[in-house]
Protein backbone atom coordinates (compact mmCIF):
# COMPACT_ATOMS: atom_id res chain seq x y z
CA UNK A 1 0.00 0.00 0.00
CA UNK A 2 1.27 3.43 -0.95
CA UNK A 3 0.26 6.50 1.03
CA UNK A 4 -0.61 8.76 -1.91
CA UNK A 5 -3.75 10.88 -2.19
CA UNK A 6 -3.38 10.91 -5.99
CA UNK A 7 -3.18 7.11 -6.22
CA UNK A 8 -6.16 6.63 -3.91
CA UNK A 9 -8.26 9.16 -5.83
CA UNK A 10 -7.42 7.59 -9.18
CA UNK A 11 -8.04 4.09 -7.78
CA UNK A 12 -11.54 5.10 -6.64
CA UNK A 13 -12.31 6.49 -10.10
CA UNK A 14 -10.78 3.61 -12.02
CA UNK A 15 -12.58 0.78 -10.21
CA UNK A 16 -15.96 1.15 -11.95
CA UNK A 17 -14.32 2.10 -15.26
CA UNK A 18 -12.08 -0.97 -15.31
CA UNK A 19 -14.96 -3.25 -14.35
CA UNK A 20 -17.16 -1.81 -17.12
CA UNK A 21 -14.34 -2.12 -19.63
CA UNK A 22 -13.83 -5.75 -18.58
CA UNK A 23 -17.53 -6.51 -19.17
CA UNK A 24 -17.38 -4.75 -22.53
CA UNK A 25 -14.41 -6.92 -23.55
CA UNK A 26 -16.33 -10.08 -22.67
CA UNK A 27 -19.42 -9.08 -24.63
CA UNK A 28 -17.59 -8.04 -27.78
CA UNK A 29 -14.83 -10.60 -27.50
CA UNK A 30 -16.27 -13.43 -29.53
CA UNK A 31 -16.25 -11.66 -32.89
CA UNK A 32 -13.56 -9.05 -32.23
CA UNK A 33 -10.37 -8.97 -30.12
CA UNK A 34 -11.14 -9.49 -26.46
CA UNK A 35 -13.01 -12.21 -24.67
CA UNK A 36 -13.24 -13.80 -21.28
CA UNK A 37 -9.52 -13.98 -20.59
CA UNK A 38 -8.76 -10.33 -21.34
CA UNK A 39 -11.93 -9.22 -19.56
CA UNK A 40 -10.97 -11.27 -16.51
CA UNK A 41 -7.51 -9.75 -16.44
CA UNK A 42 -9.01 -6.25 -16.58
CA UNK A 43 -11.35 -7.05 -13.69
CA UNK A 44 -8.42 -8.45 -11.71
CA UNK A 45 -6.45 -5.30 -12.54
CA UNK A 46 -9.23 -3.28 -10.89
CA UNK A 47 -8.87 -5.40 -7.74
CA UNK A 48 -5.06 -5.17 -7.82
CA UNK A 49 -5.25 -1.39 -8.14
CA UNK A 50 -7.36 -1.32 -4.97
CA UNK A 51 -4.80 -3.53 -3.22
CA UNK A 52 -1.95 -1.21 -4.18
CA UNK A 53 -3.83 1.94 -3.24
CA UNK A 54 -5.59 0.84 -0.04
CA UNK A 55 -4.07 -2.47 1.07
CA UNK A 56 -5.52 -5.99 0.95
CA UNK A 57 -7.88 -5.56 3.92
CA UNK A 58 -9.57 -2.51 2.42
CA UNK A 59 -9.65 -4.16 -1.02
CA UNK A 60 -11.53 -7.12 0.48
CA UNK A 61 -14.00 -4.67 2.09
CA UNK A 62 -14.54 -2.73 -1.15
CA UNK A 63 -15.22 -5.85 -3.21
CA UNK A 64 -16.50 -8.48 -0.74
CA UNK A 65 -16.26 -11.57 -2.94
CA UNK A 66 -14.86 -15.02 -2.25
CA UNK A 67 -12.54 -15.15 -5.27
CA UNK A 68 -11.88 -18.89 -5.08
CA UNK A 69 -15.61 -19.58 -5.11
CA UNK A 70 -15.94 -17.20 -8.07
CA UNK A 71 -13.25 -19.13 -9.93
CA UNK A 72 -14.92 -22.46 -9.15
CA UNK A 73 -18.28 -21.18 -10.40
CA UNK A 74 -16.53 -19.92 -13.53
CA UNK A 75 -15.06 -23.35 -14.28
CA UNK A 76 -18.43 -25.00 -13.70
CA UNK A 77 -20.21 -22.40 -15.85
CA UNK A 78 -17.76 -22.79 -18.74
CA UNK A 79 -17.78 -26.58 -18.55
CA UNK A 80 -21.57 -26.63 -18.42
CA UNK A 81 -21.89 -24.77 -21.71
CA UNK A 82 -19.25 -27.03 -23.23
CA UNK A 83 -21.17 -30.12 -22.14
CA UNK A 84 -24.33 -28.86 -23.84
CA UNK A 85 -22.99 -30.24 -27.12
CA UNK A 86 -22.54 -33.70 -25.61
CA UNK A 87 -26.09 -33.67 -24.32
CA UNK A 88 -27.29 -32.86 -27.84
CA UNK A 89 -25.30 -35.77 -29.30
CA UNK A 90 -22.65 -33.48 -30.77
CA UNK A 91 -18.93 -33.18 -29.96
CA UNK A 92 -17.84 -31.38 -26.79
CA UNK A 93 -17.83 -27.57 -27.18
CA UNK A 94 -20.18 -27.58 -30.16
CA UNK A 95 -21.54 -24.05 -30.60
CA UNK A 96 -25.26 -23.31 -30.49
CA UNK A 97 -26.57 -19.84 -31.39
CA UNK A 98 -29.79 -17.92 -30.90
CA UNK A 99 -31.38 -17.35 -34.32
CA UNK A 100 -31.81 -13.57 -33.96
CA UNK A 101 -29.12 -11.15 -32.77
CA UNK A 102 -29.74 -8.98 -29.71
CA UNK A 103 -29.54 -5.24 -30.54
CA UNK A 104 -26.36 -3.66 -29.24
CA UNK A 105 -24.82 -7.01 -28.29
CA UNK A 106 -25.00 -9.20 -31.38
CA UNK A 107 -25.46 -12.94 -31.67
CA UNK A 108 -25.51 -14.84 -28.40
CA UNK A 109 -24.48 -18.45 -28.25
CA UNK A 110 -22.68 -21.00 -26.15
CA UNK A 111 -19.20 -19.62 -27.03
CA UNK A 112 -20.15 -16.27 -25.49
CA UNK A 113 -21.45 -18.01 -22.37
CA UNK A 114 -18.27 -20.09 -22.24
CA UNK A 115 -16.32 -16.80 -22.31
CA UNK A 116 -18.33 -15.63 -19.29
CA UNK A 117 -17.12 -18.72 -17.42
CA UNK A 118 -13.53 -17.98 -18.46
CA UNK A 119 -14.03 -14.37 -17.29
CA UNK A 120 -15.19 -15.50 -13.85
CA UNK A 121 -12.36 -18.02 -13.55
CA UNK A 122 -9.58 -15.63 -14.56
CA UNK A 123 -10.96 -12.86 -12.36
CA UNK A 124 -11.20 -15.17 -9.35
CA UNK A 125 -7.82 -16.85 -9.69
CA UNK A 126 -5.84 -13.70 -10.50
CA UNK A 127 -7.49 -11.62 -7.77
CA UNK A 128 -7.03 -14.33 -5.15
CA UNK A 129 -3.38 -14.74 -6.13
CA UNK A 130 -2.80 -10.99 -5.83
CA UNK A 131 -4.51 -10.86 -2.43
CA UNK A 132 -2.50 -13.79 -1.09
CA UNK A 133 0.74 -12.20 -2.25
CA UNK A 134 -0.25 -8.86 -0.70
CA UNK A 135 -1.23 -10.52 2.60
CA UNK A 136 1.87 -12.72 2.77
CA UNK A 137 3.77 -10.55 5.30
CA UNK A 138 0.77 -10.72 7.63
CA UNK A 139 0.37 -14.48 7.20
CA UNK A 140 4.06 -15.22 7.76
CA UNK A 141 5.42 -12.52 10.11
CA UNK A 142 8.74 -14.31 10.66
CA UNK A 143 9.76 -13.43 7.10
CA UNK A 144 9.54 -9.69 7.71
CA UNK A 145 12.85 -7.80 7.59
CA UNK A 146 14.40 -7.21 10.99
CA UNK A 147 12.63 -10.14 12.65
CA UNK A 148 15.05 -12.47 14.40
CA UNK A 149 14.17 -16.11 14.63
CA UNK A 150 14.44 -17.81 17.97
CA UNK A 151 16.78 -20.81 17.96
CA UNK A 152 15.05 -24.13 18.34
CA UNK A 153 16.17 -26.04 21.45
CA UNK A 154 17.43 -29.54 20.68
CA UNK A 155 15.40 -32.39 22.08
CA UNK A 156 17.07 -33.82 25.17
Amino acid sequence: MYDSIILRTIARLMLPLLLLLSLFMVVRGHNLPGGGFIGGLLAAAAVILQIVAFGPERARELIPINYLRLAAWGVAFAAGWGLLGLLAGQPFMTAFWLPTPIPGIGKIGTPVLFDVGVYLTVTGVTSQLALVLAEEPQLYPMRQPGHKRKPVAPDA
